[in-house]
């Protein structure tokens, strides 16, 4: 009996994988949660720069899927801010509509672990979670 009780110490039950999504759009919001809860993962939703940059600090997720262009604070200052002050860096995915090229060289630049233009396919999004989560 006494290995039974040490075996079950050793094996915590998993708890879920935190995804925070900062995003203003309520539409792309619902639709990458609904994804992404069926999937397991247990989600946290910013909707704007700021309130993203303050749910991170204060919940520490495991990934965060942050949009480039919102109001309050852009995507860019918040991977920025979570860049400088975070000791162990949390994984980003950015997601955008912006089709130029030196935004993406920027984001890259700044340490942004991958880089997603709308309109994106929600399998291209679950890769990009899983092989960061994974």
């Amino acid at each position: 009996m006494p290995e039974e009780i040490a075996k079950d110490e050793q094996t915590p039950a998993p708890q879920a994988k935190r995804i925070l999504l900062v995003d203003d759009d309520a539409e792309i919001i619902e639709a990458m949660r609904y994804a992404l809860e069926a999937k397991g993962y247990a989600i946290l939703v910013a909707r704007d720069g700021n309130q993203g940059l303050a749910l991170a600090e204060r919940e520490d997720p495991d990934l965060v899927i942050l949009d480039m262009m919102m109001p309050k604070r852009s995507g860019f200052l918040v991977l920025e801010k979570l860049r400088r002050t975070r000791p162990v860096p949390v994984r980003i995915i950015m997601i955008t509509a912006n089709e130029g090229s030196r935004h993406k060289a920027y984001a890259e630049m700044l340490g942004v672990d991958d880089y997603i233009r709308k309109p994106f396919g929600m399998d291209r999004l679950m890769a990009s979670v899983e092989r960061l989560l994974g």
